[in-house]
């Protein structure tokens, strides 16, 4: 089903070739319609999420009567359903660790009407770390990114600088290194660490990082 509001997400199956993203984005476009999301999940499916002016019934009905387009389905976007999403990343035991804390906290917030999720990924080495670190910036619906490691600095704390420049939230362990003195919190305790950042992005909370007068527990 489709979203009673106008951010509405929409699943094409077309058919492969050149030029037709182009095609698809050209009705959106006479629609009103401003996308704010696109994936190409594979060459003959894309999946759009975009706000709209009118009723998505419109759109879906043109972009039916296109030969290029086999089916066109309005769904729930990816907001509603996964909502905001934490990255865990670092040392495969402190990301088990901190994935324990998030996922427990963001249990509690979800069955409250939130929409949490947690990924992890365990990494080690500098340049993959900076790498996968930058990466977040770009995820769809990523809000914080939590460093879980022994030691992490050098091109890890230039990335972690970057990416809380353009609005994300980073927690880091207390570990050897210049990524804690990067970090917008700092946290010894790898399980709380989990559920400090999840505090900090849920809605359901009254947790701001912005408001603590000390940045390191």
């Amino acid at each position: 089903m489709a979203e009673t509001s106008n951010r509405s997400g929409l699943l094409l199956r077309t058919a492969p070739g050149p030029g037709v993203l182009h095609v698809l984005t050209g009705v959106i476009a006479r629609h009103g319609g401003d996308i704010t999301s696109v994936e190409i999940v594979d060459p003959e499916t894309t999946y759009f999420e975009l706000h709209l002016p009118g009723e998505i019934a419109d759109l879906v009905n043109e972009l039916r009567g296109l030969d290029i387009v086999r089916e066109a389905v309005p769904v729930a976007t990816l907001e509603k359903i996964y909502g905001k999403r934490i990255i865990i990343m670092g040392g495969g035991a402190q990301v088990g660790q901190v994935a324990i804390g998030a996922i427990s906290e963001a249990d509690r917030h979800n069955i409250r009407g939130e929409h949490i999720s947690v990924d992890t990924i365990p990494l080690v080495g500098e340049k993959p770390l900076a790498e996968a670190v930058r990466a977040v910036a770009r995820l769809p619906r990523a809000k914080a990114l939590v460093l879980a490691g022994s030691l992490m600095g050098g091109e890890i704390e230039q990335a972690v600088r970057e990416v809380r420049a353009r609005g994300l939230l980073v927690v880091s362990l207390n570990m050897a290194g210049s990524v804690p003195d990067a970090a917008d919190l700092v946290v010894t305790d790898p399980v709380q660490a989990g559920v400090m950042t999840v505090m900090a992005v849920a809605e359901t909370a009254k947790f701001t990082v912005d408001r603590l007068t000390r940045r390191v527990f």
